[in-house]
């Protein structure tokens, strides 16, 4: 298949670019950055005469759209390029869809499901009207509801995913990122970080994600949404406490706090449908990922 990555230089877009380029497939990704590679496009997504250079150039089978602003506090203090990126630039996919008729797989977020608090299944967010809790969720609701009009309207084929958590080797240290590699980062450096005690989450390794994801062309289904997550629903103290175990490291630097206020407090998915459709079988359990985090950002940062 000839396939379109856009964020392809991000943690979860640069695991899928190898694991469907190890699975055969002719693969060219997009990204904000400039980049070296022949199989590359610089492009902003929400610039629609960016996208229509790429897509007069070649005929994609699939498209990932995982190019977005990525999560809550990132979406408050950059609020004007997170709906730009996450807003526009899906519509500007949509319409490139109608145009060119590949089919699209779309990465949303397990923040839509708001503080919900029973087991997340897909078609809750079908049933129930729920309260996103911060920008960044909410675009994320706004691109699944975008879709949705685009099926209805012009018959566009998407499948909508949401991913709960991602982490490990490929996600590069900053504010904004995930638990496990803000942990990681600032542990390794004894600098100070917050841990939020009242929150329970199940944490996706990026091999994980990136193996479900191209699965979905296998079997593409379109119309369907997926939940992807880990197997394992913890608290975050258990996550920093491993961190600091196999770094050696007292917790005198971690700051408790009972919970953050404006993000969901206990995610529990529900992964069945991609179990059964996607073939879907989390391996890598957090005895293996954090471990493995850690040295690759040992590698990159010491």
């Amino acid at each position: 298949m000839k396939i379109l990555v856009t964020g392809g230089k991000g943690a979860v877009g640069g695991s899928l670019v190898q694991e469907l380029q190890i699975r055969g497939h002719q693969v060219w990704l997009c990204d904000l950055k400039h980049s070296y590679e022949a199989n590359y496009f610089r492009c902003d997504v929400s610039k629609y005469r960016q996208l229509e250079d790429i897509f007069s150039q070649q005929n994609f089978d699939y498209v990932y759209h995982l190019a977005a602003e990525f999560g809550r506090w990132n979406g408050e203090d950059y609020y004007e390029d997170l709906w730009l990126t996450n807003a526009v630039g899906t519509k500007n996919l949509l319409r490139m869809q109608e145009k060119y008729g590949f089919k699209m797989v779309f990465t949303s977020s397990s923040e839509v499901y708001g503080d919900y608090e029973a087991t997340m299944l897909e078609e809750v967010m079908d049933i129930l009207e729920i309260r996103q809790m911060n920008d960044y969720a909410i675009s994320k609701w706004a691109n699944e509801l975008q879709i949705m009009n685009a099926q209805a309207m012009h018959g566009n084929e998407v499948v909508r995913v949401r991913l709960f958590n991602t982490y490990g080797p490929g996600e590069y240290y900053h504010p904004y990122r995930s638990a496990i590699c803000l942990f990681t980062y600032r542990a390794l450096h004894d600098l100070p970080y917050t841990v939020y005690l009242n929150h329970k989450r199940t944490s996706l390794y990026i091999s994980d994600c990136a193996a479900a994801l191209a699965n979905i062309i296998d079997d593409f289904r379109a119309g369907e949404v997926y939940n992807i997550a880990g197997a394992e629903l913890h608290d975050m103290k258990t996550v920093s406490d491993k961190i600091l175990e196999y770094l050696g490291k007292e917790d005198s630097r971690v700051n408790y706090v009972n919970e953050e206020k404006f993000t969901t407090r206990v995610k529990i998915p529900d992964i069945r449908k991609a179990c059964r459709d996607l073939k879907y079988e989390p391996k890598i359990l957090l005895a293996q990922g954090i471990p493995e985090t850690i040295e690759w950002m040992k590698k990159i940062y010491q």
